[in-house]
C-alpha cells in the first residue's frame, strides 16, 4: 500500500493489467496509443457495429446512388467523377472504405475473442466452485442421513424406556422378595431367640 502511494507520488505509473486484451501481443516498433482505457480498440468495435446496421447500409446505398446518378446526369462541365472514366473517383473511395474496414473489423474481432476467452475461462471457474460446492453439499446430506439412522426414533425411544420399566419392575419384585425372606428371617430368628 505505501509503495502504491509512494509511486503516484513520484509520478510512475505501473502499465494497467487488462483482462480482454491477449499478454506480450505488444510490436516492439509500433508505438501503444492506449491511454489505459484502449481508445483505438473502442473505436474500431463502435466503428464495426456501426457498420453492421441496416442504416449504415441504406446511407451507403443513397449516398452511392445519388453520385452515380448525379455524374451521369449532370452536364459534362459539372461532374466531378464522370462515367466515361467508369467512376475511377467512387472506386478509390469505397475501396479505402474497404482497406480500413476490413482491418477495423477484425481488430474488433479480436477483442471480442479477448472477452469470450476470459468469459470462457470465467465461467469455467465458477462451474468448478459450483461442482466443489455441490459435492460438499453432497457430502453433508450423506453425512446427515447416516446420523439420522443414528437418532433415536420415537419406536426405538419407546422400546428402551418399556425395558428400562421391565427391569425396575424385575429389580422391585427381586427387593421385595428379597425383603419378605429377609422378614421371614427375622420372624424365624426371633422365634427361635424366644
Amino acid at each position: 500500500m505505501a509503495r502504491r502511494e509512494g509511486d503516484r507520488r513520484r509520478g510512475s505509473r505501473r502499465p494497467e493489467v487488462r483482462l480482454d486484451s491477449p499478454k506480450g501481443m505488444r510490436t516492439p516498433f509500433v508505438p501503444r496509443f492506449s491511454s489505459g482505457n484502449d481508445r483505438m480498440g473502442r473505436f474500431s468495435e463502435a466503428f464495426a457495429r456501426g457498420m453492421g446496421t441496416p442504416w449504415f447500409l441504406v446511407g451507403m446505398s443513397v449516398f452511392v446512388v445519388v453520385w452515380l446518378v448525379y455524374n451521369s446526369v449532370a452536364p459534362v462541365d459539372a461532374q466531378f467523377d464522370p462515367r466515361a472514366l467508369n467512376f475511377t473517383l467512387l472506386t478509390l473511395i469505397l475501396s479505402l472504405q474497404a482497406s480500413y474496414a476490413a482491418p477495423m473489423i477484425l481488430l474488433a474481432q479480436n477483442r471480442q475473442d479477448d472477452r469470450d476467452r476470459v468469459q470462457i475461462e470465467q465461467d469455467r471457474q465458477r462451474a468448478e466452485r459450483n461442482l466443489a460446492d455441490t459435492e460438499y453439499l453432497a457430502r453433508e446430506v450423506v453425512a446427515l442421513r447416516l446420523a439420522m439412522k443414528d437418532v433415536a426414533t420415537k419406536e426405538f425411544l419407546r422400546s428402551e424406556l418399556r425395558a428400562l420399566l421391565d427391569e425396575l419392575e424385575r429389580r422391585d419384585d427381586e427387593n421385595d422378595a428379597q425383603a419378605e425372606a429377609a422378614a421371614e428371617d427375622d420372624l424365624a430368628r426371633n422365634a427361635r431367640d424366644r
